[in-house]
């Protein structure tokens, strides 16, 4: 994912643009290089990712000699001979080649091009995930499309397997929502969530994760089905459980606790928290301790909150996971960390009234307060 602008411009960089152009021309040297990049390059620099992927296929389809599916050709003649030849070295893929599965989304969308151009897009992934472009297929041509997606769960690339789950996800992040009941993607689901490539199986969890949202029943029963089926490992089904469920669990939902094998009324005494210090300056780092006790044996899940002030005047929780074990009847263990209060790219901290909770399988402990101020 691509966060600071740093990253955005080298993602679809002056450099990268040139690249597109030569590639291009080399398969098809009536495309003028010279003029694509200068057209592109022009408005570079005042714009997002996105819209930079969007300008870039943009500027093709002004430049290509030919349109639609004979333009979709030729990028993909333009691709190198492989993925590992074209630089890949992530299964997501190059940003270089992101205008290219825009451009057949924007220009080779329609009933009659609709095979082709999603055997376009098939191929493309390899090169960079094409599942912003598949969302505008699924929300126009819904029935079709998810024929050919299902098709895709024996693809012998992974890259492509794992497109027919993410392309399908209710809500995936930065891209179009698409016309289908939350459970649509379940058959898809159902021959992915064994996979042997950790790729697939992320997709499989993170669209899990999505519907889970608002229908956790459907992803209790969907994740019983396959611990009954065993074709996914333990170690693997366990991964694909967790990942699906973390966001219930950071909300202490017991059945999601349950599930996982964490009882939601844990054995166990959490003494108070005990802060290094309670005035700290943003930069700098929380120090806390705590001990928790067992009574009985118990698989637990620790968390710990940080609750803080926003600029808007409301309360911010912030779930981080702090430690995942099995612990004995009478076995006591320290719990801590070193916390650094700095903001992030999607978090701006700011001063005032802090608190540090920790959570136990969901179950809250009474809050340590500590106050931030400036730098």
């Amino acid at each position: 994912m691509v966060r600071s602008m740093a990253e955005k411009e080298h993602a679809l960089s002056e450099t990268r643009i040139n690249r597109i152009g030569r590639e291009v021309q080399a398969a098809c040297p009536e495309f003028d290089a010279e003029a694509f990049a200068h057209d592109v390059l022009g408005d570079l620099p005042g714009l997002g990712l996105k819209a930079r992927i969007a300008r870039t296929s943009q500027a093709l389809h002004t430049h290509l000699p030919v349109g639609g599916l004979e333009a979709a050709d030729v990028l993909l003649r333009s691709l190198p001979a492989t993925p590992q030849d074209a630089g890949v070295e992530v299964d997501f893929g190059l940003y270089v080649y992101a205008p290219h599965s825009h451009f057949v989304a924007e220009y080779c969308r329609t009933g009659a091009d609709l095979e082709q151009a999603l055997e376009a897009l098939r191929r493309l992934t390899s090169y960079f995930s094409a599942e912003d472009a598949m969302r505008y297929f699924i929300r126009d041509f819904p029935t079709e499309t998810l024929k050919v997606i299902q098709t895709w769960t024996e693809d012998p690339d992974h890259r492509v397997r794992r497109l027919a789950s993410e392309s399908t996800r209710p809500r995936l992040p930065w891209s179009v929502n698409i016309p289908l009941d939350e459970d649509a993607g379940l058959p898809v689901l159902d021959r992915l969530h064994a996979d042997t490539s950790r790729f697939v199986t992320q997709s499989v969890a993170n669209h899990l994760h999505d519907i889970a949202d608002t229908n956790l029943d459907l992803v209790l029963q969907t994740l019983a089905r396959w611990r009954t089926a065993g074709q996914a490992t333990q170690k693997e089904f366990d991964f694909l459980a967790r990942e699906a469920l973390r966001s219930r669990l950071k909300k202490g939902d017991d059945v999601a606790y349950e599930f996982l094998g964490y009882p939601s009324d844990p054995p166990v005494e959490l003494s108070p928290i005990r802060l290094d210090r309670s005035e700290l300056r943003i930069g700098e780092t929380l120090v806390f301790a705590a001990d928790l006790t067992a009574q009985g044996d118990a698989k637990v899940r620790v968390n710990y909150v940080v609750d803080s002030p926003t600029k808007t005047g409301k309360r911010r929780q912030k779930v981080y996971v702090l430690k995942t074990t099995e612990i004995q009847a009478g076995q006591s263990i320290e719990l801590g960390k070193r916390h650094v209060l700095k903001s992030t790219a999607t978090v701006a901290l700011v001063p005032g009234d802090y608190a540090l909770e920790i959570h136990v399988n969901g179950r809250r402990s009474e809050p340590a307060a500590f106050r931030v101020t400036d730098v």
